[in-house]
């Protein structure tokens, strides 16, 4: 099967799951000059079904077309394949087994797709049919998907003119529906009942409409959710290292250093202190400052040190 024909047939199968009910494994009803054409191209019969309804299918086939197999015109040795074919198929009763002469294939199928004459395919059968005056019946009957082999070639035809108005009627009414308010009761909506205790009073009041007893939209107010400040990302704040008795001392240095304007000299009428001597800020804190000598310095140590060697050698 080519691609773009395939991809048709799969599209018009979900059209017809979502509109009419269709769902695997899908009842297909054959008929006796299905099985004959199918035979005489050599053809897989069950494969080429599945194939163009891109599923999983039941063939079924009707008591008079079992019976019109076995009153065909062709040697036994052809016969018996193709009534041996049609006893693996599952046995649809259509009650006409009690008649001398079996009914027409157009007769039988009308009585099993629609006893009740009703224009409606209840039992969701797919027809598999060869003949066309069967096909030209059921697209009268909405929602019925007729298959026919062409050219050892299995044709799914397009939805009938029924079906098609059908299925605009339901997406027309899944619009208004939309438009009105949905009907049912969502899990999301139930989650949103639920949590719409936590309301904070006063944050302002928002319309909703939402759909009454009689189906007619109105409007309900509802309070409006606060969110509060959202704190730092805990992954992207910086990790302080400071621990022990060191953090301790950086502490109350930290504490006697900050709180107030920098003056010459301590302050103690109540104001705050601020130490500015550098030394003093040393001392405080325990650390030792290390001095360093002078070039000239060191060269008067380095003098000294050679003459008092020299008086000893002397």
């Amino acid at each position: 099967m080519r691609g773009k024909r395939s991809k048709q047939y799969r599209k018009l199968m979900q059209s017809y799951g979502m509109t009419f009910g269709f769902r695997e494994p899908y009842q297909v009803l054959v008929d006796a000059q299905m099985i004959q054409d199918t035979s005489r191209f050599t053809m897989d019969l069950i494969g080429g079904l599945e194939k163009a309804l891109h599923g999983k299918i039941k063939p079924m086939i009707t008591q008079c077309s079992i019976r019109h197999l076995y009153t065909l015109s062709v040697p036994q040795s052809e016969k018996d394949p193709l009534i041996l074919f049609a006893k693996n198929m599952e046995r649809r009763r259509c009650n006409h087994h009690e008649l001398e002469k079996p009914l027409s294939t157009l007769e039988c199928l009308s009585d099993v797709i629609d006893p009740k004459k009703s224009r409606t395919n209840r039992h969701r059968y797919v027809i598999a049919s060869q003949e066309e005056e069967v096909r030209r019946f059921c697209r009268g009957i909405r929602g019925v998907p007729l298959l026919y082999v062409k050219r050892s070639v299995m044709i799914l035809e397009p939805m009938a003119e029924g079906s098609l108005g059908v299925r605009d009627g339901m997406e027309k009414e899944k619009f208004r529906t939309g438009l009105r308010g949905k009907p049912g009761k969502r899990k999301r909506d139930e989650e949103e009942d639920d949590t719409a205790t936590n309301l904070v009073d006063g944050a302002g009041d928002m319309d909703v409409y939402a759909q009454n007893e009689n189906g007619n939209a109105e409007q309900v107010k509802t309070k409006r959710r606060v969110r509060g400040l959202k704190g730092p990302n805990p992954l992207s704040v910086k990790k302080s290292k400071k621990d022990g008795p060191r953090m301790e001392e950086e502490e109350g240095l930290a504490s006697f250093l900050v709180g107030g304007k920098a003056t010459d000299g301590p302050q103690e009428d109540g104001a705050n202190v601020v130490e500015t001597d550098p030394d003093r800020i040393d001392a405080l804190s325990g650390k030792r400052k290390r001095k360093r000598k002078h070039r000239s310095a060191k060269i008067d140590d380095l003098r000294q040190e050679l003459e008092g060697n020299d008086e000893q050698s002397a």
